[in-house]
Parts: C-alpha cells; sequence; structure tokens
C-alpha cells in the first residue's frame, strides 16, 4: 500500500494499470511472477494485490478518484507521506474512520450493531483469503469422505466407483456401468466399463478399498492383464496412495493407465458432487467495466 500511495505522490493522476507496470518494476518483478495467477485462476495475483491496495487505502480517504480508473492522493494521503511511516497495512488505516466504517461494514439507517466479520489483516487480498478458506474446507470434507468410505461395505466402494464414473460421463447407462463392475479375480481386472455411451472405446478398471499404500507389483499386475486382454486403456482407484515406485512404472507400459488415489478420489467426488450436499454458495462479482465505458 504504501508503495502505491508513493506513486501519486506527485499529486498528479494516474491510472491504476500504470501504477501497476510502475511498481512491478519497482518490485523487479520476473514475468513468471507477474504471469502468477490468483487460486481462482482468474486474475494475476499482482494485479489483484494491487487493486486491492488502491481499494483499502482509497476506502481510508487517502486515495480520491478523479475519473473512471484514475486516482490522485488526497491532503490526507499528502499528510501520511509526510509523517514518512515504515509500512502501510490494514492495521495502520484503523486510524480512518473511513476506513473502519469499510471494514465492519457498519450501516446508519438500520442502527445495526452487528458487524460483518472484519477484513483478515493478511498479505493476501480478500478474494485470496476465500480461495484459501475454500481450499481448507475442502480437504477437511475430503478427509471425512475417506473415512466414511474406509467404514463402508465393499459393496459400496463398488457402486461408489460406478456412480464416479457415470458423473464423470463414462459407463454408457447406469444398467451397463452397474454389471461391469465387481468381476473381481478376473487376472488383475476388477471390471471393464464404457469409455463413452456408443461403446468405442473400454476402460479397464482395478479398484482397491486400501489403507497402505499400493506399490509397484500391484500395478504390473493390472499392466499384465491389460495386456492379456489387449486393453490399451486402464484406471488403478485406491483409497489410500501409490508408492513412487508406482507413480514411476505407469509409463513403462503399452497401455495407459491413470492412477487414482485417496486424495484425487475425494476431490473427484466433490467436484462432481457425488456423496455431497451443497450446503452455502457465494459469488465474488466485479465492476464490468464495459458497461461504464464511453461510445
Amino acid at each position: 500500500m504504501l508503495p502505491l500511495l508513493r506513486r501519486y505522490a506527485d499529486g498528479a493522476t494516474h491510472s491504476i494499470s500504470e501504477a501497476t507496470d510502475v511498481l512491478a518494476k519497482e518490485f523487479k518483478l520476473t514475468d513468471d511472477e507477474l504471469r502468477q495467477l490468483i487460486p481462482s485462476g482468474r486474475q494475476p495475483l499482482f494485479y489483484n494485490r494491487v487493486a486491492w491496495a488502491r481499494t483499502y487505502i482509497s476506502k481510508a480517504g487517502l486515495l480520491s478518484t478523479s475519473k473512471r480508473g484514475h486516482f490522485c492522493i488526497t491532503p490526507t494521503g499528502l499528510q501520511v507521506l509526510k509523517d514518512k511511516p515504515d509500512r502501510i497495512d490494514a492495521r495502520f488505516l484503523r486510524q480512518f474512520p473511513s476506513f473502519m466504517e469499510f471494514k465492519e461494514n457498519k450501516h446508519d439507517d438500520d442502527n445495526s450493531t452487528a458487524a460483518a466479520a472484519p477484513l483478515a489483516e493478511t498479505k493476501e487480498s480478500p478474494e485470496e483469503q476465500i480461495e484459501s478458506a475454500h481450499t481448507q474446507l475442502k480437504r477437511a470434507l475430503a478427509t471425512e469422505l475417506l473415512s466414511r468410505i474406509g467404514l463402508a461395505a465393499p459393496v459400496f466402494f463398488e457402486r461408489l466407483v460406478v456412480e464416479l464414473l457415470l458423473k464423470m460421463g463414462y459407463g454408457g447407462s447406469r444398467q451397463d456401468a452397474g454389471r461391469a463392475i465387481g468381476r473381481s479375480g478376473d487376472g488383475g481386472i476388477d471390471g471393464i466399463i464404457n469409455e463413452d455411451r456408443l461403446g468405442l472405446d473400454s476402460i479397464y478398471l482395478q479398484a482397491k478399498r486400501w489403507e497402505n499404500p499400493v506399490g509397484r507389483p500391484e500395478i504390473q499386475k493390472f499392466a499384465g492383464a491389460l495386456a492379456e486382454h489387449r486393453a490399451k486403456k486402464g484406471v488403478f482407484i485406491t483409497t489410500s496412495s501409490f508408492t513412487k515406485e508406482a507413480l514411476a512404472s505407469v509409463n513403462k507400459h503399452d497401455a495407459r493407465i491413470v492412477l487414482i488415489d485417496g486424495e484425487k478420489l475425494a476431490t473427484l467426488m466433490i467436484d462432481h458432487g457425488l456423496g455431497v450436499t451443497l450446503e452455502a454458495s457465494y459469488e465474488v462479482k466485479r465492476i464490468d467495466s464495459d458497461y461504464f465505458s464511453e461510445e
């Protein structure tokens, strides 16, 4: 925030994009750093940080808007620079009533004393904080899913594999997929499922509800079974994990083998809505610049 405010110390009007370019050079950011995205992948991380820094110091009354996308420093902002602070962060901005009003989201019309959760005073922008919190919740949910799967009956895991593949667009009909799974003991093959609804190709399956990591011998056994069936594609699913040797061995066979460990399995279940229900949904919106552009 302080380097951004200094950019406006000359009292002139500057665009936020211009300020962003100047700061990137000041921080000596590499092209790779400038291409780094926020967790959602929808915006460059550095641009997002600068935009939120501008929002914070503007809400504190240190910058004012002159026209769309352009800002200039205020007398309060000049005084702050004159005091030569070591840094400007959310804690520093607490001294300004307008920032506190923004931070606590107070409303004079309803005289409500309840305030929204304060902006976390971290190096992350609010969007990054939302993404981080979402990631933590997703990891906790994945752990719980795997725990529930481990306590269920073996037939439940077989049905789960069917349901997941169907939700991902494989298997043809539910009836076809249901018949395909459960052929345990067939030379290392637990099931065969259509890759598409037309049945143009088949995917051979191996499903292990294990606690210990799956090693290279199991992958070799699966690859041998695929070769025996002249299969080109195979999916090995486990509730545990794969050893380094197992991961390294998948590319040494003629058939294309995809390994899905417990973490990936739980992630796919969450992403495709299997075994989970939607509790809450949040939308993050931003200004539509095209709407406000002058013709």
